[in-house]
């Protein structure tokens, strides 16, 4: 099923056989976007929520000065813009960081099933709460932490998402991001991203190196990120690693 990985391993959030049916039957077959692509605009009326199949994308925002901020990656089961489903429109943009695989639920086809499946429409909300306590965790580490805490914090906080999908084999998950794109959610420059990971690597905790994360030893990691996965809400019996 295309749903399969929606909410997987998320506090018993998970959706029931008939749930992921109905899900299913009213996603469109999966279209394939480029890397790089801005697939929503800022202020775009919205009439249908993207379900990111495989690859990562983001959600982004420019400052005046032309430099962006990304403010969310999503990662393969996430809906990327599902609170784009009441508000109808998106006050940020959206696009690709990789190659993705992305199937479409309209809001009119959706709005009729949570009408038919009432639990469905509950955990949708539990969707867009999980993507608030994101967006908490990212505040928290812009504010509060140093550089090299920041980094390693994106890469627990990555490396425990995909684990939850089946993703990571062996500590190592696929890294479409650029130093750039890095920087860019953790308000750094490229250098500095740069500098950062080397401190990391020569450290022993982590390797970034030809679009892959080679995570050595995430204890370590994930004490110099201050990261733990509470924010993540996982079923209790889900470890990281």
């Amino acid at each position: 099923m295309l749903s399969d990985n929606f909410l997987k391993n998320r506090r018993r959030r998970e959706l029931s056989d008939e749930e992921k049916s109905g899900l299913d039957e009213i996603l469109t077959a999966p279209v394939t976007l480029p890397k790089r692509k801005v697939v929503t605009s800022r202020g775009d009326v919205v009439n249908r929520s993207t379900f990111l199949i495989s690859g990562f994308m983001c959600r982004y925002m420019d400052g005046a000065d032309g430099h962006r901020q990304l403010v969310s990656v999503q990662t393969p089961g996430d809906f990327v813009d599902l609170h784009g489903y009441p508000l109808q429109r998106l006050d940020h943009d959206v696009a690709t960081i990789s190659e993705c695989q992305v199937a479409y639920a309209p809001h009119d086809k959706l709005t009729a099933l949570i009408e038919r499946m009432p639990h469905l429409g509950r955990v949708l909300w539990f969707s867009t709460l999980l993507d608030a306590a994101l967006h908490r965790e990212w505040i928290f580490r812009l504010g509060r932490l140093d550089a090299v805490g920041r980094v390693a914090h994106m890469l627990c906080e990555t490396y425990a998402r995909l684990d939850a999908v089946g993703l990571v084999e062996n500590g190592t998950f696929a890294w479409p991001l650029t130093q750039q794109d890095l920087g860019e959610a953790c308000a750094l420059t490229s250098v500095h991203v740069n500098r950062t990971l080397r401190v990391l690597r020569e450290a022993g905790m982590v390797e970034v190196s030809d679009r892959i994360v080679t995570v050595m030893d995430f204890d370590r990691l994930a004490h110099t990120g201050e990261f733990s996965p509470d924010y993540l809400y996982f079923d209790d019996g889900v470890r990281t690693p």
